[in-house]
């Protein structure tokens, strides 16, 4: 389980995220939604000790994220483009990120092979480094690296960017199917609420860094999102 507690970030005086009480049980894909410096980043950010918060704690399985690593083991994530290390090639990020999580190379081959109709052609095999691809390649390489040995929690900010619609559709299956075959809890943050309200079972609405919305997604909930951003 995620919990976050009395959590708050200020930047120069200003609060930037101002969370009481969040709870997120293990399994659950989790849709994090709101408007541009609505707070989404930045709780994902102080999730995954990137930045340090001014009070309040987050913590993974009990675990207070910036006092231990132990929950790094079993964590994958994909905030932006600055978690790639631009200057290798996509073969090579992914055997250096598949031997941090304990992957064989026989392991890495096949999960590049299964990788396959999501990298489209599009990715491996091109002779180029990372800072070379697309935007959209490489929004892939660092989604599929996050995938990368079976991790129990995957934290993907605003995955859809970049990705054209079959890719997006491919990434949409892949989370159904790793949440429903393995149990993997997603966190996930989007502005496009079609994209969140079909993959996110439950959904969150941040608005200057607080909670004002918690939604159990159903047949009427991308109505009621569109309604509230509609004003």
């Amino acid at each position: 389980m995620i919990t976050f507690s009395n959590l708050s970030k200020q930047y120069n005086g200003v609060t930037v995220l101002n969370i009481n009480n969040l709870s997120i049980p293990n399994g659950q894909s989790f849709g994090l939604v709101g408007n541009n410096g609505a707070g989404k980043t930045t709780l994902f950010r102080l999730l995954l000790d990137l930045i340090r918060a001014n009070s309040g704690s987050a913590e993974i399985e009990g675990m207070p994220v910036n006092t231990t690593e132990n929950w790094k083991q079993f964590t994958g994530s994909f905030l932006d483009q600055g978690f790639l290390i631009d200057f290798l090639s996509p073969e090579e990020f992914f055997e250096f990120t598949g031997k941090l999580r304990g992957m064989s190379p026989d392991d890495i081959e096949q999960y590049l092979k299964n990788m396959e109709e999501f990298f489209n052609g599009e990715v491996l095999g091109k002779k180029k480094l990372i800072r070379s691809l697309s935007t959209g390649n490489q929004q892939k390489v660092g989604i599929a690296a996050a995938l990368m040995g079976n991790p129990r929690l995957v934290v993907l900010d605003e995955p859809f960017n970049s990705l054209d619609p079959t890719t997006q559709i491919r990434l949409k299956n892949m989370i159904r199917k790793q949440r429903s075959e393995q149990g993997t809890t997603f966190l996930i943050s989007s502005h496009d609420l079609n994209h969140v309200t079909e993959i996110c079972e439950r959904i969150v609405v941040l608005h200057e860094g607080s909670v004002v919305h918690d939604i159990i997604t159903g047949e009427d909930t991308l109505k009621e999102l569109e309604a509230y951003f509609a004003v």
